[in-house]
């Protein structure tokens, strides 16, 4: 034992009794100078601890949830090995060449965190990140190892596509929509857990129904196949978060009728959905960052110079959002007729795809069902969406007197990676503003 080293916890700055959040190694491990040994995590980053020299693991000292701080012991090594001592041969190279999962010793290891993936079956390799092996030797920074840490993917098993093979947030993105794609096909949930990307959640139900009663099976219609596993993926994908407010629109609903009947004479009906893609385009011009996009790398921010408006249509086999395209530049009575034309041949199925591509904001409304609130679900690549619901009259308080007011409920749910909350309340806010007078709108 007296050849033994100790590998401590080096100068971190300031940083005291930071918590360590992940064990990159276990006793039998072979490992090579500057190698991550840990992850610790503070209020304020997350940062990796590295090895001082190359040997073999005889002991660690510390575990997920301990406390460390400049020169704490972080394990015990080797550096006369060059193997574990039950290699067959030990004239073959260093193991700090070879990939941890070669390592047969390393199957039979009780793993240091104490998280119930540790009772897994000893055969196989335990998918996490905070003891798995396979992820341990993955070159990605520590922003990288957290954003997989949260998703729950093994970066063991992601390519990685920055330099000399480094591991990016969107290499992490890019597995995660693989894997979506694969889940979303009609095949059943379990076998989608072995595929590497594990929320640690347990397997999907599998009840026999007609145990219980009565049942009858239909078919999901191909809309809502495929759309099931986009809105699973930007669920998953995109931090949601949304802001409620309400517009005073008792002026704009009165101009609304009054001019709906030139509308109908014109063959199409002046909506109140009209309104709000010429204010939401207004929103989006004084507000850029809504109208913007995310790079693959999620490094920079592509702000759009053109305001095309998704809006959700209903079909009888589930949403489609076709797309009315420079609605900037485009009159009130110009973006209803467009909106009439598309949302007739959404029904009828026959929107062109190029329709239904290159949005950069949408717009779900519900006001002719019903409702007073809801979080619409983001449509990656954009980074908001403007859920409306059922108008109602209400009693608003005027500085004198009660007086009924027709409110329009907003749900805007935005990508918090992007959008700060107070950016977002500014813009329900001018968003409502607009919506209020109807000079504005129609500028």
């Amino acid at each position: 034992m007296s050849s033994l080293k100790e590998a401590f916890v080096p100068d971190i700055g300031e940083f005291k009794d930071v918590a360590v959040i992940e064990v990159l190694v276990k006793p039998g491990d072979a490992i090579r100078p500057e190698q991550s040994l840990i992850t610790v995590e503070s209020d304020k980053a997350t940062m990796e601890i590295p090895s001082p020299a190359s040997g073999v693991v005889k002991e660690v000292r510390v575990k997920v949830g301990d406390k460390i701080s400049q020169g704490s012991l972080i394990l015990l090594f080797d550096p006369a090995e060059s193997a574990p001592a039950a290699a067959p041969k030990p004239a073959a190279p260093s193991l700090a060449a070879v990939p941890p999962k070669a390592q047969p010793p390393q199957r039979a290891a009780v793993p240091e965190a104490p998280r119930p993936v540790a009772a897994a079956p000893r055969s196989e390799p335990v998918p996490r990140a905070s003891v798995s092996v396979p992820g341990a030797s993955a070159h990605a920074s520590p922003s990288v190892r957290k954003f997989a840490r949260e998703l729950g993917v093994d970066l063991g098993k992601v390519k990685g596509t920055g330099p000399k093979g480094r591991i990016t947030q969107s290499d992490v993105q890019e597995f995660v929509k693989g894997v979506m794609r694969g889940a979303a096909t009609p095949a059943p949930a379990a076998p989608a857990a072995k595929s590497g990307y594990n929320l640690n959640l347990p397997a999907w139900p599998q009840v026999e129904f007609a145990k219980f009663g009565a049942v009858e099976t239909r078919p999901l219609s191909r809309i809502r196949k495929l759309s099931g596993g986009f809105l699973h993926r930007n669920w998953v994908g995109i931090p949601h978060v949304t802001q409620h407010d309400e517009a005073d629109i008792t002026d704009l609903e009165a101009y609304r009728k009054e001019n709906a009947q030139v509308a109908e004479k014109q063959g199409f009906k002046l909506t109140m959905l009209a309104f709000l893609v010429k204010a939401s385009a207004d929103a989006l011009r004084q507000f850029p960052d809504f109208n913007s996009s995310l790079d693959q790398a999620g490094e920079n921010l592509i702000v759009k110079k053109y305001f095309h408006i998704g809006v959700a249509v209903d079909t009888p086999d589930g949403l489609v959002v076709p797309v009315i395209r420079d609605a900037d530049r485009k009159g009130v009575f110009d973006v209803a007729r467009e909106l009439a034309e598309i949302s007739k041949r959404a029904r009828e199925k026959k929107l062109k795809p190029d329709e239904m591509r290159g949005g950069s904001f949408s717009i779900s409304s519900l006001g002719g069902i019903g409702g007073t609130a809801f979080t619409p679900i983001i449509n990656a690549p954009e980074v908001a969406i403007l859920g409306v619901s059922k108008s109602a009259l209400r009693p608003v308080w005027d500085g004198k007197a009660f007086v009924p007011r027709l409110m329009l409920p907003l749900s805007l749910s935005y990508d918090h990676r992007v959008i700060d909350g107070a950016a977002a309340a500014r813009f329900t806010a001018y968003l409502a503003s607009v919506l209020g007078d109807i000079r504005r709108t129609l500028l």
